[in-house]
């Protein structure tokens, strides 16, 4: 599981403490070098899913999902999402 549920970066946010804690144990947390170096792995993978938190911000609604679908315009409901895929590639 992660925890780290951020819209901006913050090293001293407690889903960090809750990510380190959980993945090293509290020792690593409370070394302050083992610490820094958990916190940049921590920052680089939360970085590497910027495109996934840009895409969730513009996807359609579950309400728009679901009048798409009684509607019957999920070709125009899957266009919109192909092209936010487009607009923010994976890595």
């Amino acid at each position: 599981m992660n925890y780290l549920d951020q819209k901006v970066w913050r090293a001293n946010h407690s889903s960090v403490w809750k990510e380190i804690v959980s993945r090293f144990g509290q020792a690593d947390y409370d070394d302050a070098t083992k610490r820094a170096g958990h916190e940049a792995t921590l920052k680089a993978e939360y970085d590497a899913l910027e495109y996934a938190r840009k895409r969730e911000a513009e996807y359609p609604s579950v309400q728009e999902c679901v009048h798409a679908i009684l509607d019957d315009d999920l070709d125009a409901l899957q266009a919109k999402r192909a092209d936010i895929k487009t607009k923010y590639p994976k890595g």
